[in-house]
């Protein structure tokens, strides 16, 4: 925005700039009025004078420049009628401009309008700062800023009776469309305070129909740090698609979220929100307009409203929990050890017990720990999962318990609340916390038994109340006995010890499977192959169910359009390869995998086949469960 300078400042600037033809000092007028008339200047305009060749579309060429714009038209007229029934008394007129600083709409005072016409403030007329030197819409554009430029602070001398306002309009995908201004007399008028603040508000009503014209099909959130905040024109607002990504978004919500409109359509909410999708729709469905309280994940909280839009996401309703326990019957597909498991935390739900998940990476302990929060009363709360094991030793300390600010040079301003005081009234979940540092354990500790924090550089402790799950694939009695792991610390976190099972050690893999194909690719109804079927059962999955997942997304994306069944072709070479040499460890060679299956493995795969035989090709053809001629037919 430009600040006005005063009249005996800006005197002195015009004469040096008129005079002389030089930029003034700084002290005599605002950056961005210096910058502009900068700008001006190497643009070739003069002050004294106008200019003679300043573009005015008429005729075929406005018709084609306002049908360009005709959706920020139709949004904005209505805006800009009920704005002039606010200022209609200053002798002032309300202007339309497109991305190019062509005038599309006007409204004003029929005597200001006849004044206005001599400068060309009419219908079709270019105001770029480069054709009309500094100006409202001309400046707004080019600093991509609202503004307000005042009397002599135009760089053009008959422009010096205008006041000029203006604000930038954007679309929700954040691109410029226009400038809202307002344009008043200022010899016979001085321009009231409340002006800016109309054009400021008035732009912020275009964009917010434009969101709501451009996304009302969408899965929307309105939201803002105050619950009455939300229905108000500061309310942030962003539109999401179906998987979950910010497509859209006004200004409030760029601001609120620290986004940039390079960041829509790249950025999934849950990295800007410590949410999951399926737990926005759900809350839509079941609480409408009642707010829902969720973290940003720089600790600010949100209240955030859900609108579903048209479209209800049909692929999330079937799985919406109708009970409490549902968030953790979604987990059972039927093997015995996790039912067991699933039934034990269930009983645990809402109890204020510390949950300790043991199991090996990969086994689905933060999605057992995500189902366990979702089950209690905390559900529509943070749930906050913190990997110990990879936050660098440097920077744990600042990240579990937040920091003050000035605490430390390079740090944000105005301090950090961690990631502790984030799960606040939700869930904290602390994965691998058997690599947590001993300093950190002994804080940690304090934080779980006084429940309370202390920032990193503060004195004042912050209260705090959360379930506490905590996850490792380590031995936690034997860290204790290496002295790696706190003895008090573990009982305080062990409030209950639960072992997830392998992947391999589960006997629904099938039901498991399938359930995956139909979550990825819902519409398709995909099918493995009874071999790799076969095969996949039977491997070792060292992975866990972070390996099956990679591999069945892979799998599903390499499928041909109406292709139905993932066969050998789909898979990863290494992958592919391993299970054939599992398979055929385990099979007699009329067991092994069918010939025609095997065709359709790559070069590469069947390359290292021949390699790990040491170049025997009658070994690879009996790893291979293939004749040596058959083989020796396939490498040609």
């Amino acid at each position: 925005m430009l600040t006005k300078s005063t009249d005996t400042t800006l005197r002195k600037a015009r004469h040096l700039l008129v005079e002389r033809g030089e930029l003034p000092p700084s002290e005599l007028v605002g950056a961005t009025v210096l910058q502009s008339w900068s700008r001006c200047l190497n643009a070739g305009l003069v002050p004294i004078g106008g200019p003679s060749d300043a573009p005015c579309l008429e005729g075929f060429e406005f018709a084609r420049a306002a049908d360009r714009q005709h959706l920020l038209i139709a949004h904005a007229r209505p805006v800009m009628e009920y704005l002039y029934s606010q200022i209609h008394d200053s002798g002032s007129m309300v202007i339309l401009a497109d991305d190019c600083g062509v005038l599309l709409e006007t409204l004003g005072n029929s005597d200001f309008l006849d004044r206005a016409e001599r400068v060309a403030l009419r219908q079709g007329a270019s105001w770029l700062e480069q054709h009309r030197g500094t100006n409202g819409i001309g400046t707004a554009l080019m600093e991509n800023s609202p503004v307000v430029v005042h009397g002599f602070e135009h760089f053009l001398e008959r422009h010096s009776f205008l006041s000029c306002a203006a604000v930038p309009v954007a679309s929700p995908s954040g691109r410029v469309l226009g400038v809202l201004n307002i344009s008043g007399d200022n010899r016979t008028r001085h321009p009231h305070p409340h002006t800016f603040g109309f054009v400021r508000a008035a732009a912020q009503m275009i964009e917010n129909r434009l969101f709501y014209a451009l996304h009302g099909d969408a899965l929307r959130l309105r939201f803002h740090p105050l619950a009455e905040g939300i229905g108000t024109i500061a309310e942030g607002k962003v539109a999401l698609s179906d998987d979950g990504w910010i497509v859209g978004a006004n200004q409030s919500a760029l601001a609120l979220l620290g986004l940039c409109p390079s960041d829509l359509g790249t950025t999934p909410v849950a990295h800007v929100l410590q949410v999951y999708l399926k737990d926005l729709v759900h809350w839509g469905l079941r609480r409408g307009r009642e707010p829902m309280r969720v973290m940003r994940h720089t600790g600010e909280c949100l209240f955030v409203r859900v609108e579903l839009g048209h479209k209800t996401f049909q692929t999330f309703i079937p799985r919406e929990p109708e009970a409490k326990e549902d968030a953790l019957s979604a987990l059972d597909t039927g093997d015995m050890q996790m039912k067991t498991a699933i039934h034990k935390a269930r009983r645990l739900v809402g109890k204020s017990i510390a949950l300790l998940l043991r199991g090996e990476s990969g086994v689905g302990k933060e999605l057992f720990a995500n189902a366990f929060h979702n089950a209690g009363l905390r559900r529509g709360k943070p749930f906050v999962a913190v990997n110990c094991a990879t936050l660098p030793e440097s920077l744990i300390e600042t990240e579990l318990f937040g920091y003050d600010p000035g605490t430390f040079t390079g740090a944000r301003k105005e301090g950090s609340p961690g990631r502790i005081r984030s799960a606040d009234g939700g869930t904290l979940f602390l994965d691998e916390i058997g690599d947590m540092p001993l300093a950190q354990q002994a804080r940690l500790l304090r934080v779980l038994q006084e429940r309370e924090v202390v920032p990193v550089g503060g004195i004042k402790p912050m209260p705090v109340d959360f379930d506490l799950v905590c996850a490792t694939h380590r031995d936690l009695r034997a860290e204790m006995e290496a002295g790696r792991f706190r003895d008090d610390l573990y009982y305080r976190i062990n409030g209950f010890n639960l072992k997830l099972p392998a992947l391999r050690e589960r006997s629904d893999f099938d039901v498991l499977a399938a359930r995956m194909l139909q979550e990825m690719a819902p519409d398709r109804n995909v099918m493995l192959d009874d071999s790799i079927a076969a095969a996949f059962a039977a491997y070792a999955w060292p992975g866990n169910l972070r390996q099956l997942v990679n591999v069945l997304r892979t799998a599903t994306a390499l499928l041909d359009e109406g292709e139905k069944i993932i066969g050998w072709q789909h898979l990863p070479d290494d992958l592919a390869e391993e299970l054939l040499l599992d398979r055929h460890t385990a099979a007699s060679p009329d067991e092994a995998i069918a010939a025609e299956n095997l065709k359709e493995l790559s070069e590469a795969a069947v390359a290292r086949v021949i390699a790990a035989s040491r170049g025997n090709m009658s070994e690879a053809a009996r790893r291979l469960g293939i004749s040596r001629n058959a083989l020796y037919r396939r490498v040609k």
